[in-house]
């Protein structure tokens, strides 16, 4: 008989994001989706809103979560021309692409950890090389460019899953890069190139849904569109996983949080 799990999506309300949740309403589970526009709540979920761009709303839709987690699915990400700062001081991308999932995964932990063979899914950029953490301005105040700030904050996530699975939990953690996907608003151009070379999302959230179902046994997964990445990779870099988990708790956006 299959267990029925519970599971959290952030960004879940669109693209990809909604496809895993309607994916594992299908099979049955207990699906919550955390995402910022009621309309378009996905039926069947419990719906969370919340500004992911914001630590504090971070912090207050995982304290309504109480229950035992069996998945983490990280989708939420939404491009800037422009640099935004957010009203904690911080970067729009560094903030909701790399620090909401941080956040997630560290303060939804004790759930994680008392879930069945629990996994955390970061769809970002695993295996692609280009991009780097900017240690002297990781807030991009001097010079900002959207492909910079995403670049930058793909990167991050490399490491926070080489940092997350360091730490000897119980949590399996899965990087996931799933390639050039027909999902989430786009411009006329990438629309007409998405027409032509794009998959269709069913296709690339179906590994999503499967390391739901069947966690990998290995702490620490990567995959680029379906081919395994070397854990070797210097962007997977231990010394910079370390150094980043440093440079994230120290951040004072996060203070609040050190005494709650």
């Amino acid at each position: 008989m299959r267990v029925r799990k519970t599971v959290v999506i952030s960004g879940g309300t669109s693209g990809m994001g909604r496809a895993t949740a309607l994916g594992r309403i299908a099979r049955g589970d207990r699906v919550i989706v955390i995402g910022s526009d009621p309309a378009k709540a996905v039926e069947g979920a419990r719906f969370l809103r919340a500004d992911l761009s914001s630590v504090a709303e971070v912090a207050r839709v995982a304290r309504e979560i109480t229950e035992p987690v069996d998945a983490l699915a990280l989708f939420a990400n939404r491009p800037q021309t422009e640099r935004v700062e957010t009203a904690e001081g911080l970067e729009h991308t560094f903030a909701l692409y790399y620090l909401s999932r941080y956040l997630l995964g560290e303060l939804l932990l004790p759930q994680l950890e008392a879930g069945q063979r629990a996994v955390v899914v970061n769809v970002a950029g695993v295996g692609v090389k280009a991009g780097r953490i900017h240690w002297d301005d990781m807030q991009l105040t001097r010079k900002y460019g959207v492909l910079r700030a995403q670049l930058q904050a793909g990167r991050a996530n490399d490491l926070l899953g080489v940092s997350f699975s360091a730490l000897g939990r119980r949590t399996r953690y899965v990087l996931y890069h799933p390639g050039f996907t027909r999902s989430g608003p786009q411009n006329l151009p990438i629309r007409l190139l998405a027409r032509a070379f794009a998959k269709p999302v069913a296709e690339s959230v179906a590994p999503i849904v499967d390391w739901i179902s069947e966690p990998p046994e290995e702490p620490l997964t990567a995959s680029d569109r379906g081919k395994a990445v070397p854990l070797s990779l210097p962007t997977l870099s231990p010394a910079a996983a370390a150094r980043l988990a440093a440079s994230t708790t120290a951040l004072p956006a996060l203070a609040a949080l050190k005494g709650a």
